[in-house]
């Protein structure tokens, strides 16, 4: 009977530290920018607390909140990559990553026809 290496048969699990802030930091950057349902966006609810308009034209227009929600974004951005091997940090990562290239791209394209 062959007992193969004992390291093998054990299961790692990640710990939850610093890292695991990556994938919270994305969940509240969605809450803070998208609109569920008929509801707002928990972030529309927060800039007009503080008296920003969370639109460029009243409830129409550009939506600030998607830019505010950078806030949140880039620091899940660099938290995931500064601590890989904690829990959620690699797909908080990568879901801030995605998210922060579609605002660059929604910036950009902002630019550019106004340029035109």
């Amino acid at each position: 009977m062959v007992v193969g290496n004992s390291l093998e048969n054990v299961k790692t699990h990640k710990k939850l530290g610093l890292g695991s802030l990556s994938l919270l930091l994305f969940l509240l950057g969605l809450l803070f920018s998208f609109s569920f349902g008929k509801y707002g966006a928990f972030g529309d609810h927060i800039l007009r607390f503080i008296g920003i308009d969370p639109w460029s034209n009243g409830d129409t227009g550009l939506h600030y909140t998607i830019f505010y929600a950078l806030i949140f974004y880039i620091p899940g951005l660099m938290v995931g990559y500064k601590f890989k091997n904690d829990w959620g940090a690699k797909t908080g990562e990568n879901l801030s990553l995605i998210l922060v290239i579609l605002v660059v791209l929604v910036l950009f394209s902002l630019l550019f026809f106004a340029v035109v």
